[in-house]
């Protein structure tokens, strides 16, 4: 394990503090785990992002065009 020493303002210290109480873990754990989250949801914004820049969408219309024009199954409807 690695020790990160960050300076964050007061205010949200106190809400990731009230937090882990109301959860019940460390705090250390909560940072952590929301740390983690936020890399994920970024790693997966840049994911996308690369894949729709090779996307195509001349292709992806083709594609559609052989998609046939029918109601949805009853067990398909929203």
């Amino acid at each position: 394990m690695t020790n990160l020493n960050v300076q964050i303002p007061d205010s949200l210290y106190k809400q990731i503090e009230d937090l882990a109480v109301k959860e019940n873990i460390p705090l250390e754990q909560l940072v952590a785990v929301a740390l983690s989250a936020q890399v994920a949801a970024w790693n997966t914004k840049d994911y996308l992002e690369e894949k729709a820049q090779r996307g195509n969408w001349e292709k992806f219309q083709q594609v559609l065009k052989k998609v046939p024009d029918v109601e949805p199954e009853d067990d398909d409807k929203l």
